[in-house]
């Protein structure tokens, strides 16, 4: 297939899973046009694994070593608001990740390697359901994920608004960081507004909650190790004349390390606490860990970034890249398996195109770098593979 015509395959494929997006676990058709897609390449396909996910082999020569390169596949639960014919035909539900194109670029590089076959072992092609939610590499490693189908290493990629389109960045060690979810609650005493002093205003005492959270990064913390304590809703059972009895705080942490987790989490529960006793609040403090954090290694990175070089040269790639603070359940694999997470540029203010957010209702994977992801990924196959 000549490049004209590959690029038109890319796009047609990616299109389509544009706008049939399906949530997390929820990846049934999604599952079936993948497993068509990779069948109809004559691969060896494998299905329902944690769920949805599938896995597909493809050998060359007698090389022993084998190497995974992973898609996600999951939308989010958010409408769409993109104007163009192929937007989201799911009510409520969109690739405002990008995992369309994902999975578009991972496909790309099965076709580019069953056809150059210019390998020595084995490549899995896995793809992924439940990413958001960071419960799918988890489901699939319970499912068996490694044992049945075993790899050396592992690659995964992201896109990446604000990026130059097609440039790819990458760093050993952490790349993205842990979600870790917080839910305070506090019990105050409801009251009148007009008399405060026969309560125990639990808006007041959570407002102090959310502000002493944050001397947490600042004097707690090492300024030189980042982490971040958002607080994202802020919920009362009160009416505009009365104050409540309770308010609900959650938000979630962010971070790169278990030591620094532990930090958050234990200090978190003392300012918490503490204050709710001064100002006799009950106080319930609850703590999960969602994702860990997205830790590549060191030899892989160089793998990746002698790949990406050879594809879009030496100016377009950065291999000590700034840590992302958003979370990715990649990282689960690369606790069990070494190997590396990449960010390939969706645009930038430059052209106009892949600058839009992730996660914002206007968002579209730039079919431009659809190529250049497939062509990063067999790359990779080869020099890891090489003859």
């Amino acid at each position: 297939m000549n490049n004209i015509g590959f690029e038109k395959q890319l796009i047609e494929w990616r299109r389509y899973l544009h706008a049939h997006p399906e949530c997390a676990f929820e990846e049934i058709n999604t599952s079936e046009y993948i497993a068509k897609v990779l069948t109809d390449m004559g691969l060896e396909v494998h299905r329902n694994i944690g769920g949805t996910g599938i896995v597909a082999n493809l050998t060359v020569g007698d090389g022993k070593s084998i190497i995974g390169i992973r898609a996600d596949m999951d939308a989010i639960q958010l409408t769409e608001n993109g104007k163009h014919p192929y937007t989201s035909q799911n009510p409520g539900q969109m690739h405002a990740c990008g995992h369309d194109g994902h999975m578009t670029t991972v496909l790309g590089a099965a076709k580019l390697l069953t056809e150059r076959k210019n390998f020595n072992g084995t490549v899995r092609f896995i793809f992924q359901p439940a990413e958001e939610t960071g419960k799918g590499a988890i489901a699939m490693m319970q499912d068996g994920l490694f044992e049945r189908f075993p790899v050396e290493e592992i690659y995964g990629m992201h896109n990446m608004p604000g990026m130059p389109a097609g440039s790819i960045s990458t760093r050993a060690g952490g790349i993205m960081a842990s979600e870790d979810n917080f839910v305070i609650r506090i019990k105050g005493q409801g009251s009148h507004a007009s008399s405060p002093h026969m309560g125990k205003d639990p808006i007041v005492i959570a407002s102090e909650i959310v502000l002493a959270l944050q001397t947490i990064i600042s004097r707690n913390m090492n300024p030189n190790v980042p982490a971040v304590i958002s607080c994202t809703e802020f919920i009362t059972d009160g009416i505009r004349n009365a104050i409540p009895t309770n308010v609900v705080i959650k938000g979630d942490t962010r971070s790169y390390t278990p030591e620094v987790q532990k930090l958050l989490e234990e200090r978190m529960r003392t300012v918490s606490v503490g204050i709710c006793q001064i100002n006799g609040a009950e106080c319930q403090f609850e703590y999960t860990h969602e994702f860990a954090p997205t830790v590549n290694w060191a030899e892989c990175v160089d793998i990746a970034v002698r790949a990406a070089r050879n594809v879009v040269g030496e100016n377009n790639v950065d291999g000590n890249c700034q840590q992302w603070m958003a979370s990715e359940d990649f990282a689960a694999f690369l606790q069990k398996v070494p190997g590396c997470f990449v960010f390939i540029g969706n645009g930038d203010d430059s052209d106009g195109i892949g600058n839009i957010p992730l996660h914002n209702s206007q968002y579209d994977y730039n079919d431009k770098i659809l190529k250049i992801g497939a062509e990063y990924f067999a790359e990779l196959i080869k020099v890891r593979l090489s003859k």
